[in-house]
């Protein structure tokens, strides 16, 4: 019979296994040990702060608010309504989306240079018309700025709320800065480099953002309907409401999606706190994988 430490080693690990399954795919294993162990310079090193944001478990919330708020752009969600297959193969974007940050953050500058080319390359071909009749194009640099001040807006607010080391001022502004670089690579213009930069370059668009009936069927989805088993359904509502609560007030109330401050106060901030915290226990063996890795 296999034995389990004090901390219930063989659930840790069964459970760190089944998120890191989800979340990388099945060639989560394979990609982790080409991205951490192939040798060769990096766009950002240890000590850089999106090593840290990105490898922290609040990403789980922050990732899902992202969507949401990314989803209030009109020609932005008309593309991924009618090009990413979202519905039809989430947890596919999702592993996708996460080899992405996880080559980007981590890998060699080659290899992030290689995986901002191909990304380019979708959205080149990514072309249409949504239902009002308005032209988009992936590619359009304004259109790819928002969604990356979104992404990173979102990223950075909950690290703050629900990091394990949250970071100085400075630090974050440092996020800020290295996110930048990614940005750049994948046809963003002028991005912002500080957090002061960031949230106005967030008010700036907030003339082009709306809810529409596009962002309200994606809200339900994510929060409503969401591609998980019955037996995950709870976890996932702490997730879901955590990634409302980190919304923007404005953005929450574009997508009708109620805020009461006195039960996020006292009930969701601290159930999101409790489920980071789990989370980051679960995948402290996947972790270790990666150290070995590297080493």
């Amino acid at each position: 019979m296999r034995r389990t430490g004090a901390d219930g080693g063989g659930v840790r690990e069964r459970l760190g296994s089944a998120l890191f399954s989800r979340v990388a795919g099945p060639d989560g294993p394979e990609n982790r040990a080409r991205i951490h162990g192939t040798p060769g310079p990096r766009w950002f090193g240890p000590d850089r702060p999106i090593r840290t944001v990105h490898g922290d478990a609040s990403m789980f919330i922050g990732g899902l608010s992202a969507l949401l708020l990314q989803s209030l752009h009109p020609l932005a969600m008309a593309a991924v309504s009618a090009h990413s297959g979202f519905r039809g193969d989430p947890w596919g974007r999702l592993q996708r989306t996460s080899t992405f940050l996880a080559v980007t953050t981590y890998g060699t500058a080659d290899s992030a240079q290689d995986a901002c080319d191909r990304v380019r390359s979708v959205h080149e071909r990514v072309r249409g018309v949504t239902s009002e009749g308005v032209p988009y194009h992936a590619a359009d640099p304004h259109l790819l700025g928002w969604v990356h001040v979104a992404e990173v807006d979102s990223f950075l607010r909950a690290h703050r709320r629900y990091g394990a080391r949250p970071l100085s001022a400075a630090e974050y502004d440092g996020y800020v800065a290295d996110t930048a670089r990614v940005a750049t690579a994948l046809g963003v213009l002028d991005p912002p480099t500080n957090r002061a930069e960031l949230a106005a370059r967030l008010n700036a668009y907030r003339g082009e953002v709306r809810t529409t009936p596009e962002a309200r069927a994606a809200a339900r989805f994510l929060l409503l309907n969401p591609p998980v088993p019955l037996v995950a359904r709870l976890p996932y509502g702490v997730l879901a409401a955590n990634a409302v609560s980190l919304l923007p007030s404005w953005a929450a109330a574009e997508l009708r999606l109620p805020r009461l401050p006195l039960v996020e106060s006292v009930c969701v901030r601290p159930l999101g706190c409790a489920f980071t915290s789990a989370v980051r226990w679960a995948m402290a063996p996947q972790r270790a994988r990666t150290v070995q890795a590297v080493a």
